[in-house]
């Protein structure tokens, strides 16, 4: 009987081997399950042992929000640097065209003087071509 009592402590004894690694084993499964269900969160929010501390995940969503706040922020400077160079320009081509048109009217006006001043050569001219009338 004494064989047989040190045969059971032996088995029991494996057994206990075999339920202690066998409850690692499943220990370890459950907690590569819960790593992968868990969201991101931050390499810095995670202790010595590998496991996520909740009260830096806060610390990690600012971060995400001020990120956030400066990204808008920066975007809000570059639409309205856009918006005062669209005014700049519009306001530009104005005074182009203005001046432009100011122009224009001086070439007309040169025109109209050039004409005139033809028209008194020509009427020189022909005045020189007449003979002198004899009286």
């Amino acid at each position: 009987m004494e064989g047989s009592s040190e045969s059971v402590f032996k088995n029991s004894h494996e057994e206990g081997k075999l339920y202690a690694v066998d409850s690692l084993n499943n220990l370890n499964e459950h907690i590569s399950a819960v790593q992968t269900q868990l969201p991101m969160v931050c390499e810095d929010n995670i202790d010595s042992n590998g496991c996520p501390i909740m009260q830096r995940g806060i610390r990690c969503q600012s971060w995400y929000f001020v990120t956030l706040i400066i990204i808008l922020i920066v975007s809000l400077a570059l639409v309205s640097f856009v918006i005062i160079l669209i005014v700049h320009t519009g306001e530009k081509m104005d005074e182009a065209s203005r001046k432009i048109i100011l122009q224009r009217r001086n070439i007309d006006n040169l025109k109209k003087l050039n004409d005139m001043i033809l028209q008194y050569f020509n009427q020189t001219e022909t005045r020189e071509e007449e003979p002198p009338s004899q009286y």
